[in-house]
């Protein structure tokens, strides 16, 4: 975009009756020092009067210039810009905005100023906060739900050990009491385990990054359920590539998904009804950047229902006994610290592929947490 002048004064009223004050959308022109050189009426019915003061201090009533200045970036590389801002309109009424800005550049490519669009976009931040905060409610409701629904199952099994026991012990029946003691020890290593995880996925756990050579996690998981695996019949197998350099990783945090991954298909093939020779392989790859993890399995799969319910709260297939559904929801948050993506696919009575993404441009940088960023979660069937 050409500049329109050497100085605010040289925006003519060509620009002011043509451009400026036909847009719907408060615009103003700011020089290099940050001070509002021109702006239309939209602006000034919004934020007041503007000449001669800086941009800061019209559109966001502070004293100095902003921290994280979208228009100085601009000013230096002449790139567009959009941002979310907030503001303070003229009648003290605060305000969420969008502002967009182009530089006005020379012929010889310098910027001597930047013009700003600004769009109102209050209503849309409330309704966003509303939805978060409905979102929570909910997410509230369905947590106090999941845990009341493992602890009364658990409370079943106690009641009924306890009744084993006091019936026995009325009867004189050693056996009788021994089973039902048995289902008391059972039933509270149980509700033990649940609460720990509960907790542990409440809390959460902050990312110790180190660089780390991302076959060692997987290794580590393969020797962890060998044996386990060999108990039930099942190969379970390891593809890791050789030479994939160093990563910053949480070790610990890609170790749990993994085992998580592994231990749930293992899950997936001694839940199958089919006869086959059930394999369980966990892989490791980078591509064009992205180091990949796959734990592939031959075991039940998911028909299309299931499938869309995998990342929910507490949900699971195996039953109350075998699983909380804490685990799945564990694996995300944690790729999603580092940056990453997990995504799925399933087919019934075939099985399931598991698949972490992290690109090294997102990892979390060496002794900092996560970078910023919102990464998706797939999960489709074939």
């Amino acid at each position: 975009m050409n500049a329109l002048g050497t100085r605010g004064g040289e925006i003519d009223s060509w620009v002011r009756s043509n451009l400026f004050d036909q847009i719907p959308v408060a615009l103003s022109v700011i020089s290099r020092d940050y001070r509002i050189v021109e702006a239309n009426s939209q602006f000034e019915d919004a934020y007041g009067d503007w000449r001669g003061r800086p941009c800061y201090e019209v559109c966001k009533d502070r004293t100095e210039p902003c921290m994280r200045c979208a228009a100085l970036e601009t000013f230096l590389d002449g790139k567009i810009r959009r941002r979310e801002e907030e503001g303070v309109m003229r009648n003290g009424k605060q305000i969420d905005y969008l502002v967009q800005m182009l530089p006005m550049t020379r012929p010889n490519g310098e910027i001597p100023f930047i013009l700003e669009m600004f769009t109102d976009i209050t209503p849309v931040k409330r309704l966003e906060r509303e939805k978060r905060e409905a979102e929570r409610m909910a997410a509230v409701g369905e947590t106090v739900a999941g845990v009341a629904h493992g602890v009364k199952n658990i409370l079943m099994g106690l009641e009924g050990g306890m009744y084993a026991v006091n019936t026995g012990i009325q009867m004189g029946d050693d056996e009788r009491i021994a089973r039902g003691w048995t289902v008391l020890e059972d039933n509270v290593t149980r509700i033990s385990a649940f609460v720990k995880e509960f907790l542990d996925f409440a809390k959460g756990t902050a990312t110790a990054v180190a660089l780390v050579d991302p076959n060692r996690p997987a290794r580590a998981v393969v020797d962890l359920f060998r044996e386990r695996a060999a108990q039930a019949g099942i190969r379970l197998e390891e593809e890791l590539q050789d030479g994939v350099p160093a990563a910053p990783l949480d070790e610990e945090g890609i170790h749990t998904c993994l085992a998580n991954l592994v231990s749930n298909a293992i899950d997936a093939c001694t839940l199958s009804d089919k006869e086959r020779d059930f394999v369980v392989t966990l892989a490791s790859r980078e591509e064009d950047g992205v180091l990949i993890y796959e734990v592939v399995d031959n075991g039940q799969g998911m028909d299309y229902e299931i499938s869309r319910k995998v990342f929910s709260r507490f949900f699971t297939t195996k039953g109350s006994d075998r699983g909380t559904g804490l685990g799945l929801l564990t694996t995300k948050r944690i790729v999603h610290q580092h940056g990453g993506r997990i995504s799925f696919e399933s087919k019934e009575g075939e099985g399931s592929v598991f698949r972490i993404e992290l690109p090294r441009a997102t990892l979390p940088a060496l002794g900092a947490g996560p970078k910023d960023g919102t990464p998706e979660t797939a999960g489709t069937t074939t």
